[in-house]
């Protein structure tokens, strides 16, 4: 097969000089601190993946990497790619414990961290970083080799290289075009290891300090990856894609483009991303960060006059549900934007996209959510037997049948890591745990998760087939429906509103019971949802908490948070 990053040396020698990577800063984000052309990229990921086999990286190897996107580590992680080690991204956010449990389960043999999060983690900062409640893990102590980016801080382990500094020769590694540059493995392969596709990229998702859950990924997998994001807007060469997302940003530049690091984060500094993304051809951002954009955007118009915002051609918002509400403020606001929302899974992304119209106009009659037309080279299954026809068709027996979402196409992971280092063959399929149909375009529409769903009496309520017509009720930001589970096995229905201009996010959100808004809602419930669906109670919160890296709604918290008031009757 033939390495995505193949394509890297041919932009090299077709548009040298062109840019290939922009990052920002400065004062206020607005400076640009380094530009990369495609020959300096292209010459620096070879130097650096020599050097990194001169060092002992070998095909296979696992390297935790905990940098952020800037041209160093952008340079680094391709460099890893091309020598044929695997990236393994860990949160270094999550509890010391489950930290622990998914190095021990990947077992990588090198660490490539930022300077700033050794001296954070072990260093003179550390007691700074616990008294803002970030307990990180000792980085410096883990028994790998280190490689660190930036300049050297206190708390950088003895012996680490500077990732700047390790550099070969670029002729060891070249290849002929269309060959394959992965070596062959110099040691006895992992059970796993799949040597004409050679396992590229882990990523962390969920799980247990017991079973910690990892995606992998192999060279094939994320070289489609690459190709399925670029019919996302319409990727293609000398665009400017601003976005700190390597998922878009990488196959923007792939595709002969410019990819434009913001300095920071559109939620970290969303004055210097709105600046930085104002005429820019494309980015992508998760629905969180959009809110921050436009945030800063309206109050800049209730300040400024009535001079409207610009912002990219295309903004595409995904890894997080993204609601008909967001995408109609963000057309409001940024009216000379072509919004589009994506929808997929580590496991499987992108898996398909729509428009902001299209979603929007279906959300007033659409029974569930549409997430869009599969992109090409999905396949699409919907299994009906996990739910069972009877369950899943509307009221009058004639709906499209509903069952759970599966997907396959070229950018599904290999499988999971516990499965993959056991010897298990590859997956075939991704079962989502979304459970949809498909309307008579061949659109995909979801309607909730299997493990969302709802049992009281004889009765499976699917909350995502309900929510979205309770959100359009007055007064209301959001609504979610969750399950309390009963001493005797079944379960209340409890309804969770939020009032007009409430935000989700992290932390304990208030929750009560009798306010005004409660009292409205339960009055309107009936005109809405179905006899079967009506909730047990309804009670009002803060705002919605969020959890995980995908900030989807925790069902969990809220369940714990309305459990003591779920004896209450029906509302």
């Amino acid at each position: 097969m033939t390495h995505f990053l193949e394509r890297l040396p041919a932009l090299a020698r077709d548009t040298p000089d062109a840019v290939a990577l922009r990052w920002f800063g400065g004062r206020g984000g607005a400076r640009v601190r380094e530009e990369v052309t495609f020959r300096d990229l292209a010459e620096r990921v070879g130097r650096t993946a020599s050097g990194l086999r001169a060092q002992g990286l070998r095909p296979g190897d696992r390297v935790l990497f905990s940098v952020r996107p800037r041209p160093e580590g952008v340079v680094l992680c391709l460099a890893i790619l091309r020598a044929g080690g695997s990236v393994v991204f860990v949160d270094p956010g999550s509890t010391p414990e489950l930290f622990a449990a998914r190095i021990a389960a990947a077992g990588p043999r090198w660490a490539a961290t930022e300077a700033l999060l050794y001296a954070a983690s072990s260093g003179p900062l550390r007691g700074i970083a616990r008294s803002r409640g970030l307990l990180l893990p000792d980085y410096g102590r883990l028994p790998v080799r280190h490689l660190y980016t930036g300049r050297w801080l206190p708390g950088v382990p003895r012996g680490a290289r500077r990732a700047a500094g390790v550099r070969g020769p670029v002729r060891e590694l070249e290849t002929t075009p269309g060959s394959e540059p992965t070596p062959v493995p110099d040691r006895a392969p992992r059970p796993g290891w799949v040597a004409d596709d050679p396992e590229a990229l882990v990523v962390f998702t969920s799980g247990t300090t017991a079973e910690p859950k990892a995606v992998v990924h192999t060279a094939g997998t994320l070289g489609g990856m690459l190709g399925l994001f670029a019919q996302v807007g319409g990727l293609r060469a000398g665009q400017r894609a601003h976005t700190d997302q390597m998922f878009l940003g990488l196959p923007a530049m792939l595709a002969g483009g410019t990819w434009e690091i913001p300095a920071s984060t559109p939620k970290g500094d969303p004055e210097a991303f709105a600046r930085g993304v104002a005429g820019a051809d494309s980015s992508f951002l998760v629905p969180a960060d959009v809110t921050a954009l436009l945030d800063v955007l309206e109050a800049r118009g209730v300040d400024g006059g009535a001079v409207p915002a610009v912002g990219p051609a295309v903004l595409a918002v995904g890894a997080a549900p993204v609601t008909a509400a967001l995408l109609e403020r963000g057309r409001r606001v940024l009216p000379g934007t072509r919004w589009i929302a994506v929808y997929g899974a580590t496991e499987i992304l992108p898996a398909a996209m729509t428009e902001a119209d299209e979603k929007i106009a279906a959300a007033g009659g659409a029974r569930g959510d549409l997430v869009g037309r599969p992109l090409n080279g999905i396949g699409v299954r919907i299994d009906t037997a996990v739910v069972g026809l009877d369950d899943t068709r509307g009221p009058s027996g004639d709906g499209p049948a509903v069952g759970e979402l599966v997907l396959t196409g070229p950018s599904l992971m290999a499988g999971y890591l516990s499965d993959l280092d056991a010897g298990k063959p590859r997956t075939a399929e991704h079962r989502t745990g979304d459970l949809a149909y498909r309307d008579a375009d061949g659109r995909i529409v979801l309607v909730g998760r299997n493990r969302d769903m709802i049992i009281r009496g004889t009765v499976n309520i699917y909350p995502g087939l309900f929510e979205p017509r309770l959100r359009d009720l007055p007064g209301v930001a959001d609504a979610v429906l969750v399950g309390v589970p009963m001493p005797d096995g079944d379960e209340r229905v409890v309804l969770v509103v939020t009032p007009e201009g409430a935000v989700p996010g992290v932390g304990t959100p208030r929750v009560r019971a009798g306010t005004e808004l409660a009292r409205a809602v339960a009055d309107q419930v009936g005109r809405v949802l179905d006899h079967g669906a009506l909730p047990d109670l309804v009670v009002e919160a803060s705002h919605v908490p969020l959890a995980g890296r995908s900030r989807k709604p925790d069902r969990h918290a809220l369940v714990d948070l309305v459990s003591p008031l779920a004896g209450t009757v029906r509302a």
